[in-house]
């Protein structure tokens, strides 16, 4: 039997609106405690370290590479105080390159036996790449031997009348003594002040505006080898008096040759203190019970040094393969020590010089070559297994 149109829409609508609707389960609420909280940021922090690389700073010392066109604005990793210093003394800004420059040669001849040798990176704005992010005795070296240089550089530069906004030191005059009896100050003394207040304001500026425990320690450094360059000042004099007999005698300030700087930096530097810093974040403490608290002269540091035994670009570390070591010698240019165990290479070459030279009248010098065999031993590069667990 067939329902007309109409009573066939009612049955539609009222089979509709008998439909149950089965609702789907809800979610359950997610945990929001504040533990949890602390763990999913914690976690968030951890894969942000781990995803992303870590920068090295750029540093003052790249002045170093530029030689005589050092342009304030072209050099990366200035802070604005450095780049305003920059700016305004440019004269200056060229005996700090200098300055780099012979620290760089310096710091390169006091670990030229080490299996760290100073070694920089060419083109490399940071000069020695990831091992400075350590703040291990290395990096207390380079911050202390780099500041000497600054101003052993400036100081030499003022004296020589080589900038015009300094000269010789403007307090040493009068009259003076030492055990010799007394002496009139005169001559042109190296004005170690001005070195000392330019460099501190130039290489401190950048710590100064961190101000953690890195920059503390890197203060720290930078004092000591500022220090280093004044302790060797010497006093020249020159006598005056019937057939020189130094009844009178004029003296001097003098800076000592930088290899003395050098040296006394390396001593500290195997002497150097391994400490922490207090909780203030104002000062040092020792790093263990029982060691020595460190003294103003001593070189500091947080983090103990990798063995720079293979090539570790994580550490900085450009391992010993290749390097040439001798076979003889116990101390740490021996091959045992340089070649961490790995063993060594030996090569004959023949080396050419110069030998037998004399002066013929006039004016030459002529010598013979001389030949000599001799043999050289280089570090074995490590096993190609152990070479990739650490890069």
């Amino acid at each position: 039997m067939l329902r007309p149109r109409g009573a066939e829409e009612a049955a539609l609508l009222a089979h509709r609106r008998a439909r149950v609707l089965v609702p789907a389960p809800r979610p359950a609420a997610p945990d929001v405690s504040p533990a949890s909280t602390r763990l999913g940021l914690a976690c968030l922090l951890l894969l942000l370290l781990l995803t992303l690389p870590a920068r090295v700073d750029t540093s003052w010392w790249y002045i170093g590479a530029l030689g005589a066109r050092v342009i304030c604005d072209n050099i990366p990793g200035l802070v604005s105080r450095q780049r305003q210093l920059c700016q305004r003394y440019p004269d200056i800004m060229r005996s700090v390159g200098e300055g780099a420059r012979e620290w760089i040669r310096e710091c390169q001849h006091q670990f030229r036996h080490h299996r760290w040798n100073c070694t920089t990176l060419d083109r490399d704005h940071t000069v020695f790449g990831r091992v400075m992010l350590r703040s291990s005795r290395e990096a207390a070296f380079v911050y202390a031997i780099s500041s000497a240089g600054v101003v052993h550089a400036i100081t030499r530069a003022c004296s020589q009348g080589e900038l015009s906004v300094c000269s010789c030191d403007p307090y040493t005059r009068g009259r003076h003594h030492d055990q010799r009896g007394d002496f009139d100050w005169g001559g042109c003394s190296d004005n170690i002040h001005y070195g000392v207040r330019f460099a501190k304001a130039f290489v401190d500026a950048k710590e100064k505006r961190l101000k953690d425990a890195r920059a503390l320690m890197n203060l720290h450094n930078n004092r000591c080898g500022r220090t280093a360059v004044r302790r060797f000042l010497k006093l020249e004099c020159k006598c005056h008096g019937v057939s020189g007999s130094c009844t009178l005698r004029t003296c001097w300030r003098a800076l000592s040759d930088f290899r003395r700087t050098g040296d006394y930096l390396r001593r500290r530097y195997d002497g150097a203190v391994q400490v922490t810093a207090t909780q203030d974040g104002a000062n040092f403490t020792a790093a263990r019970q029982g060691y020595r608290h460190a003294t103003r002269t001593d070189l500091v540091y947080f983090d103990n040094s990798p063995d720079y035994c293979v090539l570790d670009k994580a550490a900085g570390s450009l391992g010993t393969a290749g390097r040439v070591c001798s076979k003889t010698s116990k101390g740490t240019d021996g091959c045992e020590i340089m070649c961490c165990g790995r063993g060594y290479d030996t090569t004959r070459v023949t080396r050419v010089t110069q030998c037998e030279c004399k002066f013929h009248w006039c004016c030459a010098v002529r010598c013979k070559e001389c030949r000599n065999t001799v043999d050289v031993h280089t570090c074995k590069a490590p096993k190609k297994a152990e070479w990739l667990d650490q890069t």
